[in-house]
């Protein structure tokens, strides 16, 4: 009997329903174009980590590599493996993760994902988060301290965000600002501390920051292909609780300062082309938002495959402007 209290409050923490019919059979049923697996279908499998969402840790991991200014001779494979860890391992087991915990929320936004679907049957979709969640602390290991310490914190950051009763995704602004740092912040301090064996130097941590604020409007604008389904389920992004206009506007603001201060920054430590080139991509992204801006909810997924590419350009801009310091 206290076993089986321990495992109900478990089944709470984690999300789990405790009843033995279907984990979203309440608010769903299995699409009739997908008839009941008893596994995993591969390629939703594949989906169900998303590699579209690994580019942007693995990308900040290489500049913190590059910001920190130490050769690469002979450190490939922790250059390799952090990379590894940052997209594909830690990045693909927050989705995962995250997936299983919306599973209600999907069910309304895209009813053909991997879980409401059922091409990921029954809790397929815990058991995929779990075990990468400890194969990234695994493969975090082997990055020295720095990099394990810096799993850690991802991997809890990762169910924070998306977990009972936690779910700090709940919050337009919690939510946000805990993906943007581990997103563009943690992977970007990583790079540099694993290569330089040690904790980076202070223009690299204020670098990496304001970056990963600035990253808090590119999760705003991430948001809005969810609108429907977060406003029935209670989850108060920007766009629920603001409106669709007014948190794209926020969404700029909060893109645009952070890269201002850099650009200060920059010029203020001797590296003016940086700062420069900097301004050019900004401005770019000026005209970016001017479209964004006149169809907010329209247009958020094109400023995803626009906008967000100039920003993460400024990025490396940065990261060899550290280099040089």
């Amino acid at each position: 009997m206290r076993y089986s209290k321990i495992f109900i409050a478990v089944q709470k923490i984690i999300h789990l329903p405790i009843r033995k019919v279907s984990d979203y059979s309440d608010t769903m049923s299995i699409s009739a174009t997908h008839p009941p697996r008893r596994y995993p279908e591969p390629a939703a499998a594949l989906r169900l980590i998303k590699p579209i969402t690994w580019f942007p840790p693995m990308w900040a991991y290489l500049c913190g590599v590059i910001s920190a200014g130490v050769s690469v001779q002979g450190q490939w494979h922790m250059v390799l493996l952090g990379v590894l860890l940052a997209g594909p391992i830690v990045c693909g087991m927050s989705q995962a993760a995250n997936d299983w915990c919306d599973r209600h929320v999907d069910a309304i936004n895209e009813p053909d994902r991997p879980i409401p679907s059922g091409r990921i049957p029954g809790r397929w979709g815990l058991w995929i988060a779990l075990a990468m969640s400890v194969l990234s602390l695994v493969v975090g290991y082997q990055l020295g301290p720095w990099g394990f310490g810096a799993t850690v914190v991802g991997v809890l950051a990762a169910w924070a965000y998306s977990a009972e009763p936690v779910r700090l995704k709940r919050s337009g602004w919690w939510g946000p600002g805990l993906v943007g740092l581990c997103y563009e912040g943690l992977p970007w301090f990583t790079g540099a501390a694993v290569l330089a064996s040690g904790a980076p130097g202070w223009p690299i941590i204020i670098i990496a920051t304001l970056y990963a604020l600035g990253a808090h409007g590119i999760m705003t604008l991430n948001d809005f292909k969810a609108l429907e389904g977060d406003t029935k389920m209670g989850v108060n992004s920007l766009p629920v609780t603001l409106g669709p206009d007014l948190a794209a506007k926020v969404a700029c603001w909060v893109m645009t300062v952070p890269q201002v201060v850099v650009i200060a920054l920059l010029a203020m430590w001797g590296k003016p082309l940086h700062a420069l080139a900097i301004t050019a991509v900004l401005l770019a992204q000026f005209a970016a938002m001017r479209v964004l801006l006149r169809d907010p909810k329209g247009k958020a997924p094109w400023y995803n495959g626009t906008g967000i590419t100039l920003y993460v350009a400024g990025m490396m801009i940065a990261a060899f402007a550290l280099r040089g310091l």
